[in-house]
């Protein structure tokens, strides 16, 4: 069973707002009573907080799909829906969060650290909210937002101050089991080590944490091996320990030869040029471990490297190498710019700022970008033409008609909002009170009959009055004459009576 994840791809949906609700007062003696409904809660949002506590991303491995509470419509009596409760998912000290693309949103370092990935849609006013001056009972009310959908991609960087890097069975497992109360998997074949490890050293007042990855061999930067997969863990490490096998069996490898070709995986790599190096020659306890180990020593120092000859089984040298890390990690630490507590920025909008552009695309259509007319379009009833005619009061208001003019677009223009594509009609004069519902300045391009004209129309067909009856055409058509008006079909002893008469 898998214990350890470091990579996951979570398909996040924060809550939807709830729709507000359009509703009228009435109670006895008071049939308009005025607006009172009420606004749509707010959708619950999705955020990720540090938890030191945690060290792999196992929980999202098996459950990658999370969705957020959705906030309750709003009811009549001025009741607003309930706010959709927050997701809080806690993830490991180092989780950098980024798009499938590899886009960087957050790097999560340090205890407590949050960031809300996903924001839930707020919720639609209710026609309470929306009366004024003008519209005292509207007839409508603002749809809820749409939450946030998309997916993202958890990687985690182990945050530890010493990392060992070596080929397989090399001793890496062996050394930090004996340097910390780490207890990883040590076998006598290569490859034991699958995951990352990780160990708490302490040396004298020095306390660091020191980590393993697999072992690497040629080509790991390029996806062989398992190092590819764990390079990510030593990114942050302030020093680099070669660990290299003084007692290798193979003929052809040698640990000059084991660390040029290390280095050239984590050069491939990149982003570890400036890191302090130690090498350190295992196994010396095997008598030909510690001749190879003198005889490469002095070449090793020649390239500027400090070497130390240790025995994982023995103990031999562990505590002069022990606080000789701790003293680079102690060097590396000072030489960092001091953290200063996050600084919350202000950045007001500029006076020329409208909040939107106008942008003609290649196909003739008039775009309108920005948050605030998106949003209004997307909580916009388009089957209500009063919410339409609010909202075309709201774009005037705030520029988009004078701004499309300017771009050049005229009556009838095609014009995008959001998702939303219609025909430009710039909004003439202004709003008078009508049935809820409707807005006289729509009439003209609504051609639906409306209900109350529906109504009438059925009730019509159903009063006749007693000398009136009905007439089917040849055609179908259905129509009702008067009986004056049908012809009278009489017999030959009617017609000679008339004629003596």
């Amino acid at each position: 069973m898998t214990t350890f994840v470091d990579r996951v791809v979570l398909h996040l949906q924060a809550g939807d707002g709830g729709h507000g609700c359009a509703s009228v007062h009435r109670e006895k003696f008071k049939p308009l009573g005025g607006p009172d409904g009420g606004n749509g809660g707010h959708g619950g949002s999705i955020t990720l907080v540090v938890d030191p506590q945690r060290h792999t991303l196992l929980d999202f491995h098996f459950h990658p799909h999370i969705k957020a509470n959705s906030g309750g419509g709003g009811a009549g009596a001025n009741r607003d829906g309930a706010t959709g409760r927050d997701l809080i998912l806690k993830v490991p000290d180092g989780t950098v969060v980024q798009t499938e693309d590899g886009e960087v949103l957050a790097d999560m370092v340090g205890a407590g650290t949050e960031f809300t990935v996903a924001r839930g849609g707020r919720g639609g006013r209710g026609n309470a909210s929306l009366a004024n001056a003008r519209r005292k009972v509207p007839g409508f009310a603002e749809l809820g937002e749409p939450g946030d959908r998309l997916d993202v991609v958890l990687e985690l960087k182990s945050v530890a101050d010493v990392g060992l890097v070596g080929f397989p069975s090399a001793g890496k497992s062996s050394l930090i089991a004996v340097m910390s109360a780490a207890k990883p998997k040590i076998a006598d074949y290569p490859f034991t080590t699958l995951v990352p490890n990780l160990g708490v050293v302490q040396a004298g007042e020095e306390t660091y944490t020191i980590a393993d990855v697999p072992g690497l061999i040629p080509g790991a930067a390029t996806g062989k091996g398992l190092g590819m997969q764990f390079l990510r863990h030593i990114e942050r490490t302030s020093v680099l320990v070669h660990v290299l096998d003084a007692a290798a069996p193979e003929i052809e490898r040698d640990p000059l030869a084991d660390l040029e070709a290390i280095e050239a995986e984590l050069s491939a790599y990149g982003g570890l040029e400036d890191r302090p190096r130690i090498v350190v020659l295992n196994k010396v306890d095997i008598p030909d471990g510690r001749d190879l180990a003198e005889m490469v020593r002095p070449d090793l120092e020649a390239r500027g490297y400090q070497v130390f000859e240790i025995s994982a089984m023995t103990r031999e040298g562990l505590r002069e190498f022990g606080f000789a890390l701790a003293k680079m990690v102690a060097d590396y630490r000072a030489a960092k710019p001091v953290e200063e507590a996050t600084r919350i920025v202000i950045r007001p909008r500029a006076v020329d700022d409208t909040g939107f552009t106008v942008e003609q695309d290649e196909d003739g259509v008039f775009v309108v970008k920005g948050t605030q007319v998106e949003r209004w379009v997307r909580q916009t009833n388009f089957d209500n033409d009063e919410a339409i005619g609010y909202l075309g009061d709201r774009l005037e208001r705030l520029g988009v008609e004078t701004a499309l003019g300017k771009a050049g677009a005229v009556t009838g223009s095609p014009v995008r909002i959001g998702l939303r594509e219609f025909d430009w009609a710039p909004n003439a004069g202004e709003y008078v009170s009508g049935p809820r519902g409707t807005d006289s300045r729509l009439e003209e391009l609504d051609t639906r009959p409306s209900a109350a004209q529906r109504l009438a129309a059925r009730k019509a067909r159903r009063i006749r009055n007693d000398d009136e009856m009905v007439h089917m055409a040849a055609d179908g058509t259905v129509s009702t004459v008067t009986n004056s008006k049908l012809p009278v079909l009489v017999s030959e002893d009617d017609l000679d009576e008339d004629t003596d008469q």
